[in-house]
């Protein structure tokens, strides 16, 4: 195969608003926004609560497009997609089926965000009930359960990982190295081996005029050709209880991978269907969410939600350590306008500079109670946070 030379261009299947927030880790997939007028002067009892919903269990973060707002979440065995309005948190639509609850050393309910293209929404649920919605109405294009059509496995946690679109098909990490299907019908295009999935979602590039995408497995990350499946290069990564949870990041022809249970993190050098590690150790372990890399510099949680634990900044070049900051717990964190913005496992909303220099907050806020492991999305001026439970809260920091 040849060198991986080119310059990563995410593969988006449409244009979308920059404020808009239509999938998981947001429009160029890597948990950053383009958003910049946004504030972080807040009253010393936070920003505004616009509005607050209750969803039901789980663990799924938000979705915004087009002035509407999808998520997911369980209540007594049943599995709720939920189409909200932004501006009022009133729902504009929903849609429940039988599904279990399914806690596992975890409250459980739905882990995977609905992912927004166009007039449709995809959504799917820990034992693969797969939907296709029309986005305004809710109404159902077409359904199936996954994992009996291709036949693959579910994980020991639940299926996690969010529908990526790509032009007509729709990638979802399953097996070995990803599914691909009809985004139309549902149809199945492509299969992999059977085999555990992680629980990370698919990360798309593009290379030598081709698309890919980086999908996990229980012991490995893998490049695939969207089109055809055909892998491009693999990366054994063995961890305790095949969780490789957290999303890949790709730069170039450099891959970041981080996993929790004590397994570390690594940056590697891709080519010629191998990988060489340029560094490797224990600074960042990503068991639940994903790091973000803003200017040269990785932002993450590291360490097991069992354990001691603590965020931390790493240079992405030497994988050295900056700075660390314990306050945050098992939190979560996004970036937008050169800030972090951060919510603890305890139900606090934190703002940072992203700095290598030190941590500096910038504002703090407690804004929910319960456990927190759900990412916060900034989206049009508004922050939405969720915790454990089930309670969305609309914060608004517009200025």
């Amino acid at each position: 195969m040849r060198a991986l030379a080119a310059i990563l261009v995410v593969s988006c299947p449409l244009a979308v608003a920059a404020e808009d927030w239509p999938w998981w880790r947001g429009p160029n997939h890597n948990g950053i926004s383009a958003e910049t007028d946004w504030r972080d002067n807040w009253p010393k009892d936070g920003p505004p609560v616009l509005w607050r919903a209750s969803l039901g269990t789980g663990f799924c973060t938000v979705s915004v497009s087009g002035g509407r707002l999808f998520t997911m979440g369980n209540k007594d065995d049943t599995d709720t997609v939920h189409c909200l309005d932004v501006a009022t948190g009133k729902p504009v639509w929903q849609h429940s089926y039988p599904s279990p609850t399914d806690p596992n050393l975890f409250e459980g309910g739905p882990t995977a965000t609905p992912t927004v293209d166009g007039d449709r929404v995809y959504t799917i649920s820990r034992q693969g009930d797969l939907f296709c919605f029309d986005a305004a109405t809710g109404k159902i294009v077409w359904t199936q359960n996954v994992i009996k059509e291709t036949k693959q496995r579910v994980p020991t946690w639940g299926l996690a990982g969010s529908p990526l679109v790509h032009r007509n098909l729709l990638l979802l990490n399953l097996g070995d190295a990803g599914v691909a299907l009809d985004k139309l019908t549902g149809k199945i295009v492509w299969n992999s081996e059977v085999k555990d999935p992680g629980y990370s979602t698919p990360v798309p590039f593009q290379r030598d005029g081709k698309s890919f995408a980086v999908v996990s497995c229980e012991d490995a990350y893998v490049a695939v050709n969207i089109e055809s499946g055909k892998e491009l290069w693999r990366v054994e990564w063995p961890t305790n209880y095949g969780v490789n949870a957290a999303d890949p990041i790709v730069r170039d022809d450099q891959l970041f991978l981080s996993s929790g249970y004590n397994k570390g993190c690594a940056l590697f050098k891709t080519g010629d269907g191998n990988a060489t590690a340029v560094w490797q150790n224990k600074v960042l372990r990503n068991q639940i969410n994903s790091s973000v890399l803003v200017d040269g510099f990785l932002y993450g949680i590291d360490g097991d939600t069992a354990s001691r634990t603590r965020m931390r900044c790493v240079d992405f070049k030497t994988g050295a350590t900056r700075w660390e900051e314990e306050s945050v717990g098992c939190g979560s964190l996004m970036a937008a306008g050169g800030r972090l913005i951060i919510l603890s496992d305890r139900g606090e909303l934190v703002i940072a500079k992203a700095s290598p220099e030190k941590f500096q907050s910038l504002a703090r806020a407690k804004v929910l109670d319960g456990k927190c492991w759900t990412v916060p999305v900034l989206a049009n001026g508004r922050i939405y946070c969720r915790n454990a439970d089930g309670e969305l809260v609309c914060l608004d920091v517009r200025k």
